[in-house]
Formats: C-alpha cells, structure tokens, sequence
C-alpha cells in the first residue's frame, strides 16, 4: 500500500478519521476560520442560514486589513459592523487596523500550528503552508458555513511535488523561485492540487522568504501548498504558541500526480510580465521598460527580509519614481524601524504606509493613474488589480522593485548590489 501525502494526513486530522486518500470526501474541522474586511459580508449570508450564534468563536479570526485605514465612509462603515459583529458573537481574534495582513498577523500570533488546518476567505490561505500546515480557501458562503456549524465538506486533493535543489545566488530571492514555477508549470496546473514542497533548497531560505513559496501557489490553482516545518520554524513558534501540535509529514513512498524539480544555483531574478503571474520572463529580458511607480509590501513580501533587501538596495541613493513601501505587519515595522531599516527607506524618498494589504486590492495608499506602469512585489498582475484597469503590473522580488525605483526603469538588481 502507497504512503500518504501531507494533505491526505492533514485532512484525515482535520475530519477525526484514521486515513484518508485523494478522493475521498470528508466532512473537516478546521482549527481555525479566517475572514478579513469581507466579514460583514459573511455575517449576511450567516443570518440567513438561521443559526443564532457561530459555533466556535474561540477558532475564529478576523483582520481588518484590507481598506486600512478606511479610505472611504462605506468602508468605515463595514468595519463598523465587523467590530459590533465580534462583540455580539464573543469572536476570539480580531485584529484591528494596523496591526497588519490576515496571514502575517496569525502566524505571528501562532494562532495555526504545524499538521493543523485553517480555512480562509482569502484565496492565499495557502500561505500557511510555510508553517507546515493545511492552508485553503474558501468562499464567503462556505465561510458563513464553517461559522454555523463548525465544519465544511471537502475532497481530499491530488498531490504534485516540487523538489527545490541548491542554493540562491545574493540578489536572488524565493519570489524568483515562484515566479520560475509559476513560468514552467502555469496558472491551472496545481488546480484543486496539494502542492507539497521538498528538497534541501529549502533549508536555504529564510524563515521571511518561505511563505511567499506556498502563497503564490495559489496562483497555479493549489487547493493548499505545504514546506515540510524544520527546526527553524518550531522555534519560531516556541513562544508564540498557546497549545501543542503534532507535525505531519508526507511519507516518503507517497503518490503524487506529477513531480516536479528546480535547481536553484542557476537561477537569475524573474519579472511576470503583464497581465499574468506565469508570464514571466528573466529580468535582463525587460531592462529598461520605464515604470512611474514601484511598490514593496503585500502578504507575499512585505516581511522584514524584503525591506531589508530593499535597503540593501536604497542605502544612499534616491529614488526617481513613487517608491511605497507597506510592512505586511505592525511587528514587521517595528523591526524594520528599530534596525534603521525604515530609516534608510525614507532617506531615499519611499513612503511607508500603515500595515495592511494597501494598493494591492486597489482601494486606496498607491493607486497608478491610467498609463501609469507599477512594478510590485504582490502575487497578482490581472488587468485592473491596483484599480486602474489601464496601468500595467509588473511582479518581481524586493530587490528588483527597489533597483527599477533608483533608476525609474526596471533593472537587474546585480547591477546595483555591491
């Protein structure tokens, strides 16, 4: 008999059965249930379910994150009710304006632990894969769902493995990583797939650097996306966690639909290319293309290693485009300002935003005006995704969105390190 994957394991976990295969439909428990600025909205679609209060409050998160702070009355508004929503229900998280993105924030809070499963109204749930747990997404309707009745019915996905060998030149970062896989794989060839990383590639990445791997996951259609949780990651934890947990870990004769390898010694820093995440291209193929604006920040690199990596960048220089630059948390600025990291950014004229998603949802804090081109350090570069369907999005690592805003064109960041 094969061996399980991760999320064969995971599920059965989550669902209190003894195994599981892909295929299989279980009726899970996840142990947490994520919901953001779209809270208000689910609060709806739980009323007319008829249920009277949320099952477990205690297992329910919610950030406020996404319009922060609330550049609108409408937006205040909604978060107005999100926070009379909380109280009413005794909801155990929220985490106000300011204190960052959903996925950030509860794993700096060790609020999902390894071997655990959280389900979100987010679509890069899957972000919590770093953490070496089951991260997925859910609708609004499934999430109002999970709040009645505390479970959600699910098939188990089909895995693909990844297999990450070598290490990463100096200016060469995870987000290149991504970008490479997105490029070899597309955008629907981890569709409703558990993508399950491996491979001593991984131990070369830093604890900043891991999450942007199962977070961009999701746009290759991964259900979930799982790195095998190491030492380093449990004693990121040690003080952040509030219960134990067990790990879990795909067997080594598991089934995977396709396997997949990258070595990662040759790899150069990658742009995608508008208006989709696998067109990319290695950055010397696009040198020179002029950007009016360059943005450092979102769930998928605004952690401390990527505005360190935009200093290493910035120190001295000045920048000739908007150069933004919104840490994915409060603790994340923090840091940043006590190393003087923050410092080095401002002295080269970045404005530094309120943690949170900023423009990446295209609400507010760096919306380009028709024309204008952005290169950004998000996970997504549809036509009109930073609200303005007429401005092209460019995606690359920090170290490249901080070079491209030295010289107001992109650029090879090898160019500028020294």
């Amino acid at each position: 008999m094969a061996g399980r994957t991760f999320a064969e394991k995971a599920l059965a976990r989550a669902a209190g059965v003894p195994d599981a295969r892909a295929g299989d439909i279980l009726d899970v428990t996840p142990d947490l249930m994520l919901s953001h600025d779209n809270s208000a909205a689910i609060s709806q679609i739980f009323r007319e379910t008829g249920a009277a209060r949320v099952l477990y409050p205690e297992r329910i998160a919610i950030t406020l994150d996404h319009a922060v702070p609330a550049p609108t009355t409408r937006h205040a508004q909604n978060h107005a009710e999100i926070r009379e929503w909380v109280r009413q229900q005794g909801i155990a998280h929220l985490f106000e304006v300011g204190r960052g993105i959903c996925h950030q924030v509860i794993a700096e809070e060790g609020l999902i632990l390894p071997g655990e499963t959280i389900l979100g109204a987010d679509s890069h749930t899957t972000h919590a894969g770093w953490l070496g747990a089951f991260g997925a997404g859910v609708g609004r309707t499934e999430m109002a769902a999970l709040w009645a009745t505390g479970q959600l019915w699910m098939r188990v996905p089909e895995a693909i493995r990844i297999t990450l060998s070598g290490r990463l030149a100096r200016g060469v970062t995870a987000k290149d990583i991504a970008l490479h896989i997105l490029a070899a794989l597309g955008t629907a060839a981890a569709l409703y797939r558990s993508v399950e990383f491996a491979g001593d590639g991984l131990a070369g990445l830093s604890l900043d650097e891991r999450p942007v791997l199962p977070n961009m996951m999701a746009e290759a259609g991964a259900k979930n996306a799982y790195l095998p949780p190491d030492d380093a990651v449990f004693a990121y934890l040690e003080p952040r966690r509030t219960r134990d947990y067990t790990p879990l870990y795909p067997d080594p004769d598991a089934e995977y639909a396709a396997d997949y390898r990258f070595d990662l010694d040759t790899l150069a820093p990658q742009v995608a290319l508008p208006e989709r995440p696998d067109h990319v291209r290695p950055v010397t193929d696009v040198i020179g293309q002029p950007v009016q604006q360059a943005f450092i920040g979102t769930c998928t690199n605004g952690r401390l290693d990527d505005l360190r990596a935009a200093a290493e960048i910035l120190r001295g220089q000045r920048v000739r485009c908007r150069l933004i630059v919104i840490p994915a948390s409060a603790e994340v600025m923090l840091a940043a300002a006590r190393e003087g990291v923050l410092d080095i950014l401002i002295g080269a004229g970045a404005a530094i935003g309120t943690p949170g998603c900023g423009p990446c949802m295209g609400n507010h804090m760096g919306i380009p005006a028709p024309g204008e081109v952005t290169i950004s350090t998000g996970s997504r570069n549809f036509r009109g995704r930073m609200g303005t369907p007429d401005a092209p999005v460019y995606l690359a690592s920090p170290y490249v969105v901080a070079a491209s805003a030295i010289r107001g064109t992109i650029t090879d960041p090898r160019e500028v390190l020294v």
